[in-house]
């Protein structure tokens, strides 16, 4: 579907069926102007791993020890409307709602102006799909994928095996839980400069697990975009 058709579709459904802002309720829209202004978005962002710094370039972590990926960047701090907003998503099966906040990534991906081939969301484990019954990550790639008119490609990242949940895990932890735990499908990936797209990123483990397994399939470059990034954790 023409991305135009697309949001007019979405536009339909919203005149049809009227719906209330994901980050405070209020009747109208599914993201509210209010709530996005009341955003706190990622103005400093470090380099590579996109995390809030003060000053310089570098975050101290990744003068030590940089990512796999080319570059990582978050639209917004996992806080205030925006965290509210996206456990409606997660955990309320809003998928409308996820489509409203892809709209912000069009623009920062245009901005940023990065060469890509392939637009690909972090996959969940089929127990997970099967448990919510679709991959959050996906609805964000889906509708920048067709906004950019880049080709999104859902099943050329593969998860081996299910991972425990990483919330309260630290950094180290996040690290060997997901570690070899994706493979790429090197047909597929070969050459390609790819952006994977995932929800929310903390220490950036899962993106960089994924991005390992998709140069080790043969990609070329890989950048990642996450909706929103959590503060880091003081521990290792």
């Amino acid at each position: 579907m023409h991305y135009s058709w697309y949001r007019l579709v979405w536009s339909a459904l919203d005149w049809l069926f009227p719906p209330t802002c994901g980050g405070c309720g209020q009747l109208g829209a599914r993201w509210c102007e209010i709530c996005h202004q009341n955003v706190k978005i990622i103005s400093s962002p470090c380099r590579l791993c996109g995390q809030t710094i003060e000053l310089g370039e570098l975050c101290s972590r990744c003068t030590v020890q940089p990512p796999s990926l080319c570059a990582i960047r978050s639209w917004a701090e996992f806080d205030g409307p925006i965290r509210q907003a996206w456990h409606r998503v997660k955990y309320r099966h809003d998928i409308a709602l996820a489509d409203a906040l892809a709209q912000p990534l069009n623009q920062m991906v245009r901005t940023l102006a990065w060469p890509i081939d392939l637009i690909i969301p972090v996959p969940l484990s089929n127990k997970r799909i099967r448990e919510r019954g679709y991959n959050q990550a996906d609805l964000l790639a889906k509708p920048l994928a067709r906004c950019l008119q880049i080709e999104h490609s859902p099943k050329v990242l593969l998860r081996d095996r299910d991972t425990r949940s990483q919330v309260g895990l630290t950094r180290v932890q996040r690290r060997d839980n997901v570690q070899n735990a994706f493979h790429a499908l090197p047909e597929q990936v070969f050459d390609k400069k790819i952006l994977l797209v995932d929800d929310v990123a903390t220490s950036g483990s899962t993106l960089n697990a994924c991005a390992d397994a998709l140069l080790e399939g043969g990609a070329n470059a890989v950048y990642g975009l996450t909706l929103a990034r959590a503060v880091l954790s003081s521990k290792p």
